[in-house]
């Protein structure tokens, strides 16, 4: 074993042991004493399935694979290649042997699996999540939780029927010091907040103009799809570019501003707002892209309280230094959160009160693997949730209320207007053509409901 491998599994262990001082104890709400009865043993490894590995899902093998309170038992995927890959790097994580599947349904009926992580396309994430549960299995699965606001209605109706962990992938409520800066910010580092501000800059190219031809042969096209209704193959869109399509895909908004507003929200302690406002547009390149590479999206929560989100695709200019952050504007002063795990608390005139620096660098822009060792914070928190019942830093209930606010913001963006919100549950006021958009068409016999 190299000297890497031995600094990560001190890492790991670290992880592990310090995880508790980032929780607050308490019963995940659905769990009975029967349930606690089903809860893995404190000495067992945690058996878990990846569905989804070519990127993101790779990465996040690799990691759940160098928890030593872990073993990936299944790699499923519906490109061959991207098994392969995965299965190599897993393999020279771990000892025990993987199976694999095109389908991930067939890992579900394995009694052996304990938890399911999703990485496919968003389109995916809530349906996956779904039937994982109802097959018994906890889930973990990447943001944004849902390609819609209903499908995320359903998770949380479902996390309650079937008394499973949910963890979401918001891995920043998991990093010590973005944790810190939090409770420093609840405890009036800089009084009463009354606006956030959040943001994500990248220098993306041009997707083109797909043509359509045969799929490929390492590629389950049809299965690829799932429950959205069929279209024809497209050269430019499988892998990435798919996050650009609504028909899959739910643009940078969600792509990445979901993890900055749940930031936002999670400081200044709000659910629900009461306007919503979007303004942007596909800007760069005309091509196949069709959500906005260009967006500001406001949030309102009553009349003393809003945050924004500035996406901007295709020009990398940074703000405040970082290509992704949040910024806190309180009475007294500010607090500015960047990519990684760090803060800095500002008096009103700009000077360093106070400057927490990062555990370890991290590439924001890394599509894959951004900050392996701080979300193994995330993980463990997860499975200390399924051993002990611990809270979970990033349950369904705030991983949707999170998502949907982005949701809200692209919703008002295709319908070209504001929308009035109603505060007590986020669901849009007086608005038929903004409410078509609550919920997609599926593929018949894919329908995701609860049975």
């Amino acid at each position: 074993m190299g000297k890497n491998e031995n600094s990560r599994r001190k890492f790991i262990k670290k992880t592990a042991a310090s995880s508790a001082l980032f929780v607050a104890g308490g019963v995940l709400p659905g769990f009975t004493a029967k349930s606690y009865g089903q809860i893995i043993g404190a000495n067992k490894k945690i058996n878990v399935s990846m569905m989804g590995v070519n990127s993101r899902g790779n990465a996040l093998a690799q990691n759940f694979a160098s928890q030593e309170n872990c073993n990936v038992i299944h790699i499923c995927d519906v490109d061959s290649r991207a098994i392969t890959k995965c299965l190599t790097a897993v393999n020279e994580r771990q000892d025990n042997k993987v199976k694999t599947f095109e389908d991930f349904r067939k890992s579900l009926e394995s009694k052996d699996v304990d938890a399911m992580v999703i990485a496919a396309p968003d389109h995916w994430h809530a349906p996956a999540s779904l039937l994982a549960l109802e097959a018994g299995k906890h889930v973990y699965v990447e943001k944004p939780c849902s390609h819609n606001p209903n499908e995320g209605e359903i998770l949380v109706s479902a996390a309650s029927r079937y008394g499973k962990v949910i963890q979401m992938g918001n891995q920043r409520r998991s990093w010590p010091n973005v944790v810190a800066g939090i409770e420093a910010l609840k405890s009036g580092a800089i009084g009463r907040v009354y606006f956030g501000k959040s943001w994500y800059t990248n220098n993306r190219a041009s997707i083109g103009v797909g043509k359509e031809i045969d799929a490929p042969d390492w590629l389950n096209w049809d299965l690829w799809q799932g429950p959205a209704p069929r279209k024809n193959y497209k050269d430019n869109i499988v892998h990435y570019n798919w996050h650009w399509l609504w028909h899959w895909g739910t643009g940078e908004a969600l792509n990445n501003g979901t993890h900055m507003i749940d930031l936002l929200r999670w400081g200044m302690n709000v659910d629900y707002p009461t306007k919503v406002s979007s303004n942007g547009g596909r800007y760069r390149y005309k091509d196949d892209w069709e959500a906005p590479d260009t967006q500001v999206i406001n949030l309102d929560f009553g009349d003393d309280l809003s945050m924004t989100w500035e996406g901007r695709s295709c020009n990398g200019k940074k703000i405040e230094g970082s290509s992704v952050g949040v910024i806190f504007y309180g009475e007294n002063g500010s607090l500015f959160i960047p990519s990684g795990d760090s803060h800095t608390i500002f008096d009103l005139d700009g000077a360093v009160v106070k400057d927490v620096k990062p555990s370890e660098e991290i590439d924001a822009r890394n599509k894959s693997n951004p900050a392996k060792n701080l979300d193994a914070y995330h993980i463990q928190n997860m499975f200390d949730a399924i051993k002990n019942g611990t809270k979970l830093h990033a349950d369904i209930d705030s991983g949707h209320k999170s998502t949907l606010l982005v949701q809200l913001g692209n919703i008002s963006q295709r319908v070209g207007r504001s929308l009035e919100i109603n505060p007590e549950n986020g669901h849009i006021i007086d608005d038929a053509d903004a409410q078509k958009l609550w919920s997609r068409s599926y593929e018949p016999g894919w329908e995701m409901k609860l049975s």
